[in-house]
């Protein structure tokens, strides 16, 4: 449209309607005053021109705003070790977001969502989490040093251990194919690789006055080889709804099997005797502990 002449200055009174037709000179010179008038206010402030003032002229450095790290600081920190997220993983139930180790240790005593309480899943919640790569490239960005500092104590943890340093991971090309692209079919179900154990449980019976007890719906469970006796007793304890005044013994062969010792441990220790079709078999029994 034409722009706007809401700041143009008024015409002068010297305009007179009454003028006539027949004053040609006169007509001539005021024409010459009108042009003249005219190119003034196409010549003046492009601000007054288009009805704006240059403070209301956005710019790219005007729209910028500084913002203060406190202001981020509750979205990108986790609310079990208080820190700011290290390989950040998120559940996908709940769309809550913490460090892989801190959510990945809580899961080992709980299958809730540290933060909103829901059930992630009613026996294996690391099924239910993924990476999120994005979320930890922004806080990277935004915390200076941060991922110096990470890789730094990640490569000293592994030194002081005598440990071959994990590389990491790079990105594999994807192979140019001509024609028509080919789905890929493969399985959609990965188990993650740090659920290297599954084990049987076997109920071998509980003694008198033991009280009632919910059976065990599931006896197949996979966890982590670093999981103890002690989290399969609290396990046990959770699904059957047990008193606490209940004992649970669990035994792996003939051994009597002690809270501290893990999974792992088990297998490697008792060998192939304690496997079952690559299952950890394990025994448990509920007695009455006595008062």
């Amino acid at each position: 449209g034409a722009p706007s002449c809401s700041g143009a200055r008024p015409v002068p009174f010297e305009f007179d309607r009454s003028r006539s037709a027949s004053s040609g000179d006169e007509d001539d010179d005021e024409d010459d005053e009108e042009e003249e008038i005219e190119e003034e206010e196409l010549e003046g402030d492009p601000g007054t021109r288009f009805g704006t003032d240059d403070g209301d002229l956005d710019s790219d450095d005007d729209r910028e705003r500084m913002i203060n790290l406190a202001e981020l600081t509750p979205y990108i920190l986790c609310s079990i070790c208080k820190g700011y997220f290290i390989d950040a993983t998120t559940i996908t139930e709940c769309l809550h977001t913490f460090c892989k180790s801190c959510i990945v240790r809580h899961f080992y005593y709980s299958n809730r969502c540290p933060k909103c309480n829901i059930v992630v899943h009613q026996t294996q919640p690391l099924y239910n989490i993924r990476l999120d790569r994005q979320l930890q490239d922004i806080v990277y960005k935004l915390v200076v040093n941060l991922e110096e500092r990470e890789k730094k104590q990640m490569h000293d943890f592994y030194k002081e251990r005598g440990l071959e340093v994990p590389k990491p991971a790079v990105p594999q090309p994807v192979p140019v194919s001509r024609g028509r692209p080919r789905k890929v079919l493969g399985s959609v179900f990965r188990i993650p690789p740090e659920l290297d154990i599954s084990i049987l449980l076997e109920f071998i019976g509980a003694n008198e006055g033991t009280g009632n007890f919910k059976p065990l719906e599931k006896k197949f469970v996979r966890v982590s080889g670093e999981a103890t006796i002690g989290h399969v007793e609290k396990f046990l304890r959770r699904k059957m709804d047990l008193d606490p005044t209940c004992q649970v013994d669990i035994i792996c062969g003939d051994h009597l099997l002690e809270h501290y010792q893990t999974l792992r441990e088990i297998r490697q220790a008792i060998g192939e005797s304690a496997l079952q079709d690559g299952l950890l078999v394990l025994h448990y029994g509920l007695v009455v502990s006595p008062m």
